[in-house]
């Protein structure tokens, strides 16, 4: 004997409920909708940025700015990250443009030149160039001995032991000093690639009270105002997972002190 067959019972309406409207389609357009499957249409543009493999050298430098946030940084090396304001770089640079040494085409035209006059029997004069000083080694010598007026560091030294020591120097021999925001920048006023630092030791006349306002703005705008906050530590920055963890669990601490 056959089982009996199931009927679905309808289930009566809500009162009161309205019918949905039929919406009208035009006949003229006929439906086609795409099918994403294999063999069917192509695939819509992703962003596929998140799975992209990145070169060594961008992964690298990239989980060093996360690293840089996660850890505790000493204040000696934190100081590094407070360079200074714009206005003030771009007017000591623009001093500095004007102090440029010698390249080495300049130079071998100098010598040519002093060579011809002394073979045509006449004197030649040469007087000491006012020009930047660089090289750390140089720089130190420079500062220890007081002869240095002005020292720029850039901010972005690696190994940063290099110059880590440079500014306390500075403090103790009473240098007046500044960290600016990049190597490559320094090394541009020197024809060089990079410069750790740069030292201003002397100025033509015309030049002197232009040094002076710059030593003068340096001195408000960096040295008294990160006076402060080059004894802080730095870092410490947490992601949002661990943020959102530190939350939940002062939370459930807060709930059973209650």
């Amino acid at each position: 004997m056959a089982p009996p067959k199931s009927v679905a019972k309808k289930v009566a309406a809500a009162p009161g409920a309205k019918k949905a409207a039929a919406k009208a389609v035009n006949p003229l357009f006929e439906k086609t909708p795409r099918s994403f499957g294999i063999g069917g249409d192509i695939q819509p543009k992703r962003d596929l940025t998140r799975f992209t493999k990145w070169p060594e050298y961008v992964r690298l430098q990239r989980q060093k700015t996360i690293l840089r946030q996660r850890l505790k940084v000493p204040p000696a090396i934190n100081q590094f990250s407070k360079a200074l304001d714009k206005n003030t770089a771009t007017q000591a640079f623009k001093l500095l443009s004007k102090y440029r040494p010698e390249t080495a085409l300049e130079k071998k035209n100098r010598l040519t030149a002093a060579a011809e006059a002394k073979a045509a029997g006449s004197k030649v004069e040469t007087k000491k160039p006012v020009v930047v000083k660089y090289g750390i080694n140089h720089i130190t010598a420079l500062v220890e001995s007081k002869k240095a007026q002005l020292v720029l560091i850039a901010h972005d030294v690696d190994p940063i032991e290099i110059v880590v020591w440079l500014p306390a120097l500075c403090r103790k021999m009473g240098v007046p000093y500044a960290i600016v925001k990049g190597k490559s920048r320094l090394g541009t006023v020197v024809h060089k690639k990079t410069a750790t630092a740069l030292a201003i030791t002397d100025v033509k006349a015309e030049d002197k009270h232009e040094l002076a306002a710059l030593v003068s703005a340096i001195k408000t705008n960096f040295q008294e105002k990160n006076e402060e906050t080059r004894k802080q530590w730095g870092g410490g920055i947490m992601g949002r997972k661990s943020n959102e963890k530190m939350a939940k669990r002062a939370k459930i601490a807060a709930r059973e002190a209650a």
